[in-house]
Formats: C-alpha cells, sequence, structure tokens
C-alpha cells in the first residue's frame, strides 16, 4: 500500500456527478483530508484540492454542463487547484482525447489542463480489466518515491502523446499511465479500488500547501 500523510483536515473536493465517488471519499479520510462531494460550483468554491473520478467520461462531460460546473473548473484550474485525475478523470483532464465520442450531437469535450493526448478504452473492455503493481516516480516533496502501488485497470485508457512539461510517472507496455503537470496528476487506473493512497496523500498535501496560502 501507498505512503500516507496527514491530511490536516483540509477539505478536498470529489466530483461527485458520476463515477467512484465512496472509493475516493474513504481514501482521503485515511489519510487525514475531509471529502467534499462537489456538484455545485459553490462546492467548489469551498474545497482546496479535488479528485475527478472513474466512470463514464461521457457520461460525466455531460453533466458538467448540465450542472454548470465545466468553466469553473476550467477556471479553478487555471487558477492552481491541485486536481488528480483516475482513469476517466485523466480523459477529463486531458488537453486532447484522440477518439472523442459524439454524445446527443455534441462531440465530446474535456476539461483540459494536462498537456496530453489520451485514447479511451485503449486497454480493452471490461472483461480485460487487470490489476498490476507498478512503481510511481518521485513527484514533489510530498510524492518522494519511488512509491509502489498496485494498479487496477478497468477500460482503461492510455496516453498517447505528452506534451512539454509533463512529467511521466509509470509505464506499462511502455505507455505512460500516470503522469503529472505542475498541480495536476492524472492515471489511467484505480489506486482507489486497490485501497492505496499515496496519490491521496500527494492531493491532501498540495492541497493543505493551497489552504496554507490563502489564509497567510
Amino acid at each position: 500500500m501507498g505512503a500516507q500523510a496527514p491530511g490536516d483536515g483540509v477539505r478536498v473536493g470529489v466530483l461527485a456527478l458520476q463515477g467512484d465517488v465512496r472509493e475516493h471519499a474513504e481514501a482521503l479520510r485515511a489519510v487525514g483530508a475531509v471529502p467534499v462531494p462537489v456538484r455545485r460550483a459553490s462546492e467548489l468554491a469551498s474545497v482546496d484540492g479535488l479528485i475527478l473520478p472513474g466512470g463514464e467520461s461521457t457520461a460525466i462531460a455531460h453533466l458538467l454542463r448540465v450542472f454548470e460546473l465545466m468553466e469553473p473548473l476550467r477556471a479553478a484550474i487555471a487558477d492552481g487547484l491541485p486536481v488528480l485525475g483516475t482513469c476517466a478523470g485523466m480523459i477529463l483532464l486531458s488537453d486532447t482525447i484522440a477518439d472523442p465520442a459524439v454524445v446527443r450531437g455534441r462531440e465530446q469535450e474535456s476539461i483540459g489542463g494536462l498537456g496530453v493526448t489520451v485514447r479511451r478504452n485503449a486497454f480493452g473492455r471490461q472483461v480485460d480489466s487487470f490489476e498490476q503493481d507498478l512503481e510511481l516516480a518521485a513527484w514533489g516533496a510530498s510524492l518522494p518515491g519511488p512509491s509502489s502501488v498496485r494498479a487496477v485497470f478497468i477500460r482503461a485508457p492510455r496516453i498517447e502523446e505528452v506534451g512539454e512539461g509533463v512529467s511521466v510517472l509509470a509505464t506499462v507496455d511502455g505507455h505512460p499511465v500516470a503522469v503529472a503537470q505542475g498541480h495536476l496528476v492524472a492515471t489511467s487506473f484505480h489506486p482507489e479500488s486497490a485501497g492505496e493512497t499515496a496519490l491521496h496523500s500527494w492531493l491532501a498535501a498540495a492541497a493543505g500547501e493551497r489552504a496554507a496560502g490563502r489564509v497567510a
């Protein structure tokens, strides 16, 4: 299991429109953070970090428009909000989707901010799900690494292109499956499904630093 770091009661949001919200909330509690379900812009404004969970990226993107959260999320990311995106969350964070779906006559869009190109379901369908031990490379003071994690891949996307300023933290068969860029970290896999908390520790620490900066 990944190393834990105290969250010191910092408020970290979990986008709660669709997907594996409960598992992420439990992982945040395990590192001392306070999970906050985020469905409204006012709830987003109340947190100092955010998780974009796994689920259906097309459904989440549609609901972001319905709940008028797409633009507030883009603004928060541009303002430096620490974000962890897992599986569908990685797709939502990516600047480019190689194979966007068309939903209700509209091409799937992402929130953006992370300089990568991703391909949806690139590791196969539900029946192709698998688990694998990975070593996460060092990333920042709160994730000194390398950190061994059990990674769960379920209809997982993969990164096909990595832009300037993006650090690759882990690969599978030569494809990046965990990356970081500034205050953004994204994975193709579900750390929360295996009870892993190293990345949640990073997010809690980054959120704590942001909260402290707002108070100072």
